[in-house]
């Protein structure tokens, strides 16, 4: 696997590497000790799943409130998505600052995204499906997010939105 530093500190774009023979190809999509090696959390608890039916669809900007922050790996694997991150560190030189990947079923690369920042995407292809690691179980009244179209982010999403959830629409602006 390489990990790729991405411009908002702690996020790396993960690119495996297959081997490949007659029969298709083999590839680690994790691996505990790399990321080790790279002081990311490798204590994964939970995997969650998201299909989406139509491209343009919206899922964000979510994150779990402390003391139930996460981390998450995500990865696409099926359809396309654009991935965006929003650095939600006060601390951070990065703070208020966003940054966005595409994952798809044929790059199959990975997003690793630490505790601390928001997170959403959008569906560039009809029938897609999202597959998630999550350091941390899903604490529902920890639940928050930021909204998805902040004019102080300025998110700029490739394509009109078709779907967003009505919950995603209340999330307030920073």
């Amino acid at each position: 696997m390489k990990f790729i530093p991405l411009r908002l500190s702690g996020a790396y774009l993960i690119e495996p590497e297959p081997i490949r023979d007659e029969r298709g190809h083999f590839s680690r999509v994790f691996c505990r000790e790399e990321f080790q090696k790279r002081g990311l959390n490798p204590h994964l608890q939970q995997c969650s799943c998201s299909f989406n039916l139509k491209a343009g669809t919206v899922r964000g900007m979510h994150f779990q409130k402390d003391p139930y922050g996460e981390e998450k790996l995500v990865r696409c694997t099926q359809g396309a998505i654009c991935d965006v991150i929003v650095d939600l560190r006060p601390d951070s030189e990065t703070y208020r600052q966003w940054e966005s990947v595409i994952l798809n079923s044929t790059n199959q690369h990975s997003l690793y995204i630490p505790q601390g920042f928001a997170h959403g995407f959008q569906t560039l292809e009809d029938h897609t499906e999202v597959f998630y690691q999550i350091s941390t179980p899903y604490v529902p009244t920890a639940a928050s997010g930021v909204r998805y179209n902040d004019p102080s982010l300025n998110i700029i999403w490739p394509q009109a939105i078709t779907v967003i959830a009505p919950k995603d629409l209340k999330f307030a602006e920073l």
